[in-house]
Protein backbone atom coordinates (compact mmCIF):
# COMPACT_ATOMS: atom_id res chain seq x y z
CA UNK A 1 0.00 0.00 0.00
CA UNK A 2 0.91 3.52 -1.32
CA UNK A 3 1.76 5.40 2.03
CA UNK A 4 1.83 9.29 2.24
CA UNK A 5 4.42 11.24 3.43
CA UNK A 6 3.94 12.80 6.40
CA UNK A 7 4.60 16.32 6.55
CA UNK A 8 5.96 17.92 9.80
CA UNK A 9 5.93 21.78 10.44
CA UNK A 10 9.26 22.94 13.21
CA UNK A 11 9.05 26.07 15.03
CA UNK A 12 12.46 27.42 15.53
CA UNK A 13 15.79 27.01 13.93
CA UNK A 14 18.16 27.10 16.94
CA UNK A 15 19.67 23.54 18.04
CA UNK A 16 16.74 21.82 19.00
CA UNK A 17 14.73 22.47 15.32
CA UNK A 18 17.88 21.80 13.65
CA UNK A 19 17.90 18.43 15.56
CA UNK A 20 14.10 17.69 14.56
CA UNK A 21 15.12 18.83 10.64
CA UNK A 22 18.29 16.77 10.68
CA UNK A 23 16.54 13.48 11.77
CA UNK A 24 13.41 14.12 9.77
CA UNK A 25 15.84 14.56 6.70
CA UNK A 26 17.33 11.36 7.52
CA UNK A 27 13.77 9.18 7.31
CA UNK A 28 12.83 10.01 3.38
CA UNK A 29 10.34 7.35 3.65
CA UNK A 30 8.18 8.45 6.14
CA UNK A 31 8.48 12.30 5.68
CA UNK A 32 8.56 14.89 3.65
CA UNK A 33 10.69 17.44 3.82
CA UNK A 34 10.27 19.43 7.26
CA UNK A 35 9.58 22.71 6.84
CA UNK A 36 11.31 25.41 9.40
CA UNK A 37 9.73 28.28 10.35
CA UNK A 38 12.80 30.76 11.78
CA UNK A 39 11.74 34.34 13.39
CA UNK A 40 14.90 36.43 12.78
CA UNK A 41 17.38 35.87 9.77
CA UNK A 42 19.85 33.65 11.43
CA UNK A 43 20.22 29.78 12.71
CA UNK A 44 21.44 29.01 16.16
CA UNK A 45 18.78 30.48 18.29
CA UNK A 46 19.99 31.85 21.80
CA UNK A 47 22.83 30.55 20.19
CA UNK A 48 23.15 33.48 17.69
CA UNK A 49 24.99 36.34 19.53
CA UNK A 50 22.97 40.07 18.99
CA UNK A 51 24.82 43.15 20.33
CA UNK A 52 21.28 44.97 20.38
CA UNK A 53 18.93 44.31 23.27
CA UNK A 54 14.94 45.44 23.27
CA UNK A 55 13.45 44.45 19.90
CA UNK A 56 14.66 43.78 16.28
CA UNK A 57 13.40 46.53 13.42
CA UNK A 58 10.35 44.59 12.81
CA UNK A 59 9.49 45.04 16.51
CA UNK A 60 9.52 41.57 17.55
CA UNK A 61 11.50 40.97 20.41
CA UNK A 62 15.33 40.37 20.57
CA UNK A 63 15.61 36.35 21.16
CA UNK A 64 18.52 35.57 22.20
CA UNK A 65 19.69 36.14 25.78
CA UNK A 66 23.68 35.50 24.78
CA UNK A 67 26.03 38.06 26.53
CA UNK A 68 29.61 38.81 24.90
CA UNK A 69 32.07 36.71 26.75
CA UNK A 70 29.62 33.75 27.58
CA UNK A 71 31.69 30.63 27.82
CA UNK A 72 29.66 27.31 27.69
CA UNK A 73 29.52 25.94 31.77
CA UNK A 74 29.45 22.26 29.88
CA UNK A 75 32.71 20.55 27.85
CA UNK A 76 31.55 19.87 24.41
CA UNK A 77 32.62 16.54 24.78
CA UNK A 78 29.58 16.30 26.74
CA UNK A 79 27.47 18.60 24.76
CA UNK A 80 27.58 18.14 21.29
CA UNK A 81 25.02 16.06 19.14
CA UNK A 82 25.97 12.36 19.71
CA UNK A 83 26.56 12.03 16.07
CA UNK A 84 28.10 14.61 15.56
CA UNK A 85 31.69 16.25 17.64
CA UNK A 86 32.91 19.34 17.76
CA UNK A 87 36.23 19.85 16.18
CA UNK A 88 38.70 17.73 17.96
CA UNK A 89 41.60 20.88 18.29
CA UNK A 90 38.69 22.78 20.05
CA UNK A 91 39.14 23.66 24.05
CA UNK A 92 36.54 21.94 26.23
CA UNK A 93 34.36 25.26 27.72
CA UNK A 94 33.83 27.28 24.49
CA UNK A 95 32.90 30.50 23.91
CA UNK A 96 29.55 30.65 22.35
CA UNK A 97 30.63 31.98 19.11
CA UNK A 98 32.27 28.26 18.39
CA UNK A 99 28.81 27.07 19.70
CA UNK A 100 26.89 29.07 16.92
CA UNK A 101 30.34 27.60 14.28
CA UNK A 102 28.95 24.27 15.11
CA UNK A 103 25.23 24.60 14.77
CA UNK A 104 26.18 26.01 11.43
CA UNK A 105 28.47 23.17 10.19
CA UNK A 106 25.51 20.83 11.93
CA UNK A 107 23.32 22.66 9.41
CA UNK A 108 25.24 22.76 6.49
CA UNK A 109 26.35 18.77 6.82
CA UNK A 110 22.27 18.20 6.76
CA UNK A 111 21.50 20.62 4.24
CA UNK A 112 18.77 21.68 6.68
CA UNK A 113 18.77 25.52 5.26
CA UNK A 114 16.76 25.11 1.87
CA UNK A 115 13.87 23.86 4.77
CA UNK A 116 13.76 27.11 6.50
CA UNK A 117 12.18 30.03 6.12
CA UNK A 118 13.65 33.17 7.35
CA UNK A 119 12.01 36.36 9.35
CA UNK A 120 9.15 34.37 10.12
CA UNK A 121 6.54 34.12 12.28
CA UNK A 122 4.76 31.86 13.48
CA UNK A 123 1.18 33.11 14.50
CA UNK A 124 -1.09 30.69 15.36
CA UNK A 125 -0.97 26.58 15.18
CA UNK A 126 -4.83 25.06 15.34
CA UNK A 127 -5.26 21.53 15.56
CA UNK A 128 -8.11 20.68 12.82
CA UNK A 129 -9.99 17.31 13.40
CA UNK A 130 -10.22 15.29 9.80
CA UNK A 131 -12.82 12.40 10.00
CA UNK A 132 -12.90 10.95 6.72
CA UNK A 133 -16.20 8.22 6.12
CA UNK A 134 -15.37 4.38 8.18
CA UNK A 135 -11.60 5.77 9.18
CA UNK A 136 -10.45 6.62 12.43
CA UNK A 137 -10.42 10.31 12.90
CA UNK A 138 -7.06 12.22 13.10
CA UNK A 139 -5.54 15.70 13.58
CA UNK A 140 -4.23 18.09 11.30
CA UNK A 141 -2.58 21.51 12.06
CA UNK A 142 -3.39 24.87 10.60
CA UNK A 143 -0.19 26.99 10.67
CA UNK A 144 -0.70 30.57 10.48
CA UNK A 145 2.87 32.34 9.11
CA UNK A 146 3.76 35.61 8.30
CA UNK A 147 7.06 36.80 6.23
CA UNK A 148 8.99 40.19 6.79
CA UNK A 149 6.95 41.87 4.53
CA UNK A 150 3.65 41.31 6.48
CA UNK A 151 2.13 38.40 4.32
CA UNK A 152 -0.16 35.58 5.73
CA UNK A 153 0.35 32.57 4.82
CA UNK A 154 -1.54 29.09 6.26
CA UNK A 155 -0.35 25.64 5.42
CA UNK A 156 -1.82 21.96 6.58
CA UNK A 157 1.03 19.92 8.33
CA UNK A 158 0.66 16.10 9.91
CA UNK A 159 2.34 17.32 13.22
CA UNK A 160 4.06 20.21 14.68
CA UNK A 161 7.63 20.31 16.78
CA UNK A 162 7.50 23.58 18.68
CA UNK A 163 11.54 24.29 19.34
CA UNK A 164 10.73 27.86 20.04
CA UNK A 165 13.34 27.70 23.12
CA UNK A 166 12.28 28.68 26.59
CA UNK A 167 15.73 31.85 27.08
CA UNK A 168 14.14 34.37 25.33
CA UNK A 169 10.86 35.70 27.56
CA UNK A 170 12.49 37.34 31.34
CA UNK A 171 10.71 36.27 34.26
CA UNK A 172 10.71 39.26 36.43
CA UNK A 173 9.66 38.29 40.42
CA UNK A 174 7.42 40.87 41.95
CA UNK A 175 9.09 42.90 44.41
CA UNK A 176 6.90 45.70 46.58
CA UNK A 177 8.00 48.88 46.16
CA UNK A 178 10.27 48.19 42.45
CA UNK A 179 8.86 51.37 41.84
CA UNK A 180 11.02 53.54 44.38
CA UNK A 181 14.04 52.34 43.13
CA UNK A 182 16.74 55.05 41.74
CA UNK A 183 18.93 53.06 39.47
CA UNK A 184 18.73 51.15 36.34
CA UNK A 185 16.63 47.85 36.43
CA UNK A 186 17.34 44.95 33.84
CA UNK A 187 17.09 41.36 33.23
CA UNK A 188 19.99 39.37 32.26
CA UNK A 189 18.40 39.30 28.91
CA UNK A 190 19.12 42.18 27.95
CA UNK A 191 22.87 42.26 29.69
CA UNK A 192 25.91 42.09 26.90
CA UNK A 193 29.32 43.11 28.54
CA UNK A 194 30.58 44.04 31.80
CA UNK A 195 32.15 47.48 31.44
CA UNK A 196 29.47 49.62 31.93
CA UNK A 197 29.05 48.60 35.41
CA UNK A 198 32.22 49.34 36.43
CA UNK A 199 32.57 51.09 39.71
CA UNK A 200 28.98 50.69 40.76
CA UNK A 201 27.09 48.79 43.10
CA UNK A 202 24.99 45.98 41.31
CA UNK A 203 22.71 43.86 43.34
CA UNK A 204 22.68 40.62 41.26
CA UNK A 205 19.56 38.46 42.00
CA UNK A 206 19.68 34.57 41.39
CA UNK A 207 23.28 33.02 42.27
CA UNK A 208 22.53 30.00 39.11
CA UNK A 209 24.99 29.98 36.16
CA UNK A 210 24.06 33.30 34.88
CA UNK A 211 23.77 35.42 37.68
CA UNK A 212 27.47 33.38 39.34
CA UNK A 213 29.08 34.18 35.94
CA UNK A 214 27.63 37.54 35.43
CA UNK A 215 28.89 38.42 39.22
CA UNK A 216 32.46 37.37 38.79
CA UNK A 217 32.29 39.30 35.12
CA UNK A 218 31.14 42.18 37.33
CA UNK A 219 33.48 42.57 40.02
CA UNK A 220 36.29 41.87 37.37
CA UNK A 221 35.69 45.58 35.92
CA UNK A 222 35.60 46.45 39.77
CA UNK A 223 31.45 46.61 39.77
CA UNK A 224 30.78 46.21 43.95
CA UNK A 225 28.47 43.13 43.73
CA UNK A 226 25.98 41.82 46.17
CA UNK A 227 24.69 37.98 45.33
CA UNK A 228 20.91 37.81 46.82
CA UNK A 229 19.80 34.30 46.47
CA UNK A 230 17.61 32.15 48.25
CA UNK A 231 19.74 28.85 48.18
CA UNK A 232 21.92 27.90 50.68
CA UNK A 233 24.98 30.03 51.11
CA UNK A 234 27.78 28.97 48.43
CA UNK A 235 30.85 27.40 50.33
CA UNK A 236 33.48 28.25 47.49
CA UNK A 237 35.48 31.37 47.04
CA UNK A 238 34.30 34.41 45.83
CA UNK A 239 36.45 36.87 44.05
CA UNK A 240 36.82 40.06 46.43
CA UNK A 241 33.53 42.47 45.18
CA UNK A 242 31.16 40.20 45.35
CA UNK A 243 29.31 39.25 48.87
CA UNK A 244 26.47 37.20 49.17
CA UNK A 245 22.63 38.04 51.08
CA UNK A 246 19.38 36.64 51.56
CA UNK A 247 16.95 37.00 49.23
CA UNK A 248 15.73 40.59 48.05
CA UNK A 249 12.22 41.42 49.55
CA UNK A 250 11.06 44.72 49.18
CA UNK A 251 12.55 48.57 47.98
CA UNK A 252 11.92 51.15 50.22
CA UNK A 253 10.67 54.55 49.88
CA UNK A 254 13.83 56.13 49.57
CA UNK A 255 15.45 53.52 47.00
CA UNK A 256 17.01 51.53 48.96
CA UNK A 257 16.75 47.39 48.90
CA UNK A 258 15.93 45.83 51.74
CA UNK A 259 16.82 42.03 51.93
CA UNK A 260 15.58 38.85 53.68
CA UNK A 261 17.57 39.42 56.46
CA UNK A 262 16.76 42.95 57.67
CA UNK A 263 20.08 44.36 55.81
CA UNK A 264 19.21 47.36 53.69
CA UNK A 265 21.63 48.49 51.11
CA UNK A 266 21.71 51.49 48.30
CA UNK A 267 22.67 50.33 44.55
CA UNK A 268 23.00 51.66 41.30
CA UNK A 269 21.85 48.62 39.28
CA UNK A 270 19.48 45.94 39.97
CA UNK A 271 20.03 42.69 37.90
CA UNK A 272 17.38 40.25 37.72
CA UNK A 273 18.81 36.55 37.23
CA UNK A 274 15.87 34.72 37.45
CA UNK A 275 15.02 33.08 34.68
CA UNK A 276 12.86 32.78 32.05
CA UNK A 277 8.82 32.28 31.32
CA UNK A 278 7.53 29.35 28.64
CA UNK A 279 5.61 31.75 26.59
CA UNK A 280 3.81 29.99 23.52
CA UNK A 281 1.84 33.22 21.67
CA UNK A 282 0.56 30.78 18.59
CA UNK A 283 -0.88 28.01 20.66
CA UNK A 284 -4.18 28.09 22.22
CA UNK A 285 -3.42 26.19 25.42
CA UNK A 286 -7.05 25.78 26.51
CA UNK A 287 -7.76 24.15 22.83
CA UNK A 288 -5.11 22.21 23.81
CA UNK A 289 -5.94 20.68 26.89
CA UNK A 290 -2.65 21.90 28.70
CA UNK A 291 -2.27 24.80 31.19
CA UNK A 292 0.98 27.14 30.31
CA UNK A 293 2.11 29.13 33.12
CA UNK A 294 5.25 30.90 33.75
CA UNK A 295 7.59 27.79 34.87
CA UNK A 296 5.20 25.01 33.93
CA UNK A 297 3.62 23.45 30.90
CA UNK A 298 1.10 20.50 32.05
CA UNK A 299 0.37 17.70 31.14
CA UNK A 300 3.07 16.84 28.82
CA UNK A 301 3.54 13.12 28.41
CA UNK A 302 7.46 12.40 29.08
CA UNK A 303 7.57 16.00 28.91
CA UNK A 304 6.92 16.15 25.13
CA UNK A 305 3.36 15.31 23.97
CA UNK A 306 0.29 17.06 25.25
CA UNK A 307 -1.51 13.88 25.72
CA UNK A 308 -4.93 15.01 23.88
CA UNK A 309 -2.88 15.69 20.94
CA UNK A 310 -0.20 13.41 20.71
CA UNK A 311 0.70 14.52 16.56
CA UNK A 312 2.18 18.05 18.73
CA UNK A 313 5.81 17.93 20.34
CA UNK A 314 7.59 20.21 22.55
CA UNK A 315 11.34 19.72 22.19
CA UNK A 316 13.89 20.65 24.92
CA UNK A 317 11.33 21.94 27.28
CA UNK A 318 12.88 20.76 30.78
CA UNK A 319 15.87 22.63 32.69
CA UNK A 320 19.40 21.72 33.98
CA UNK A 321 20.16 18.68 31.19
CA UNK A 322 22.57 18.55 28.32
CA UNK A 323 20.69 20.30 26.01
CA UNK A 324 21.63 18.76 22.53
CA UNK A 325 21.93 15.12 23.83
CA UNK A 326 18.53 15.40 25.47
CA UNK A 327 16.83 17.20 22.30
CA UNK A 328 18.49 14.51 19.88
CA UNK A 329 16.82 11.59 22.52
CA UNK A 330 13.41 13.51 22.34
CA UNK A 331 13.20 14.41 18.33
CA UNK A 332 13.99 10.29 17.64
CA UNK A 333 11.28 9.30 20.00
CA UNK A 334 8.95 11.52 19.10
CA UNK A 335 9.47 10.47 15.16
CA UNK A 336 9.15 7.06 16.08
CA UNK A 337 5.63 8.05 17.44
CA UNK A 338 5.26 9.48 13.81
CA UNK A 339 5.86 6.63 11.90
CA UNK A 340 3.79 4.21 14.22
CA UNK A 341 6.83 2.48 15.50
CA UNK A 342 6.06 3.45 19.18
CA UNK A 343 2.67 3.24 20.46
CA UNK A 344 1.48 5.62 23.02
CA UNK A 345 -1.20 5.07 25.48
CA UNK A 346 -4.60 6.42 25.71
CA UNK A 347 -5.20 10.16 26.64
CA UNK A 348 -6.85 9.04 29.77
CA UNK A 349 -3.24 6.45 30.80
CA UNK A 350 -0.74 9.55 29.40
CA UNK A 351 -2.59 12.15 31.92
CA UNK A 352 -2.42 10.14 35.11
CA UNK A 353 0.94 9.23 34.37
CA UNK A 354 1.72 12.89 34.08
CA UNK A 355 -0.23 13.76 37.37
CA UNK A 356 1.37 11.00 39.21
CA UNK A 357 4.79 11.86 38.21
CA UNK A 358 4.27 15.78 39.32
CA UNK A 359 2.59 14.71 42.43
CA UNK A 360 5.22 12.71 43.39
CA UNK A 361 7.73 15.38 42.91
CA UNK A 362 5.15 17.79 45.05
CA UNK A 363 5.36 15.50 47.90
CA UNK A 364 9.17 15.29 47.70
CA UNK A 365 9.17 18.86 48.42
CA UNK A 366 9.80 19.88 44.96
CA UNK A 367 8.48 23.32 44.17
CA UNK A 368 5.63 24.28 41.62
CA UNK A 369 8.21 26.36 39.42
CA UNK A 370 11.01 23.78 39.50
CA UNK A 371 8.85 20.86 38.08
CA UNK A 372 10.45 20.81 34.74
CA UNK A 373 14.17 20.92 36.39
CA UNK A 374 15.53 17.38 35.04
CA UNK A 375 19.00 17.47 37.07
CA UNK A 376 19.62 13.76 38.07
CA UNK A 377 16.63 12.78 36.19
CA UNK A 378 17.81 13.31 33.31
CA UNK A 379 19.56 10.07 32.35
CA UNK A 380 16.77 7.65 33.16
CA UNK A 381 14.59 9.68 31.02
CA UNK A 382 17.22 9.45 27.91
CA UNK A 383 17.82 6.17 28.37
CA UNK A 384 13.67 5.23 28.75
CA UNK A 385 13.36 6.80 25.54
CA UNK A 386 16.08 5.19 23.42
CA UNK A 387 15.08 1.83 24.85
CA UNK A 388 11.21 2.31 23.61
CA UNK A 389 12.00 3.82 20.43
CA UNK A 390 15.40 1.57 19.83
CA UNK A 391 17.76 4.02 18.89
CA UNK A 392 21.05 3.80 20.49
CA UNK A 393 21.34 5.30 24.02
CA UNK A 394 23.94 8.24 25.41
CA UNK A 395 27.40 6.86 26.06
CA UNK A 396 27.76 6.42 30.06
CA UNK A 397 30.91 8.58 29.34
CA UNK A 398 28.43 11.37 29.29
CA UNK A 399 26.88 11.50 32.30
CA UNK A 400 30.38 10.68 34.01
CA UNK A 401 32.10 13.74 32.58
CA UNK A 402 28.60 15.64 33.29
CA UNK A 403 28.62 14.62 37.08
CA UNK A 404 32.09 15.67 37.20
CA UNK A 405 32.02 18.55 36.10
CA UNK A 406 28.98 19.82 38.58
CA UNK A 407 31.42 18.96 41.10
CA UNK A 408 34.42 21.01 39.82
CA UNK A 409 32.05 24.08 39.22
CA UNK A 410 31.19 24.31 42.88
CA UNK A 411 34.96 23.98 44.19
CA UNK A 412 36.18 26.34 41.37
CA UNK A 413 33.41 28.25 39.87
CA UNK A 414 35.89 30.80 38.41
CA UNK A 415 38.54 28.43 37.13
CA UNK A 416 37.24 24.99 36.16
CA UNK A 417 36.96 25.97 32.56
CA UNK A 418 40.31 25.68 32.52
CA UNK A 419 40.15 21.94 32.22
CA UNK A 420 40.13 20.01 28.83
CA UNK A 421 38.88 16.39 28.51
CA UNK A 422 38.63 14.22 26.14
CA UNK A 423 36.78 11.13 25.22
CA UNK A 424 38.77 7.97 25.36
CA UNK A 425 35.54 5.76 24.69
CA UNK A 426 31.86 5.17 25.14
CA UNK A 427 32.27 4.31 29.06
CA UNK A 428 35.91 6.41 29.56
CA UNK A 429 37.03 9.95 29.88
CA UNK A 430 40.16 11.47 30.82
CA UNK A 431 41.43 14.52 31.61
CA UNK A 432 43.76 16.21 28.85
CA UNK A 433 47.09 17.99 30.21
Amino acid sequence: MWMMLQRVAVIGAGAAGLCAARHILSRPNSFAPPQVFELTENIGGTWCYDERVGTYDNGWPIHSSMYRNLRTNLPKEVMMFPDFPFESHLSSFLPHQEVQRYLERYCESHDIRPHIRFNTVVENVKPVVVTAEGEASRTTWEVTSSDSSGRQKTETFDSVFVCSGHYSNPHIPDIPGIENFKGQVLHSHSYRYPEPYSGQSVVVLGAKASGLDISIELAKVGAQVILSHGRPRLTFPLPPGIRQSTPVVAVDEDGRIQFQDGSVSAADVLMFCTGYNFKYPFLDSAQLGLEIQDHVVSPLYRFLIPPAFPSLFFIGICKIICPFPNFNCQVQFALAVLDGSVTLPSRDQMENEVRRELQEKIERGIEQRHLLIMEQDQWEYCQTLAAIARFPPLPPAVRSLYEEVWRQRRIHPEDYRKLNYRMVSESEWELVE
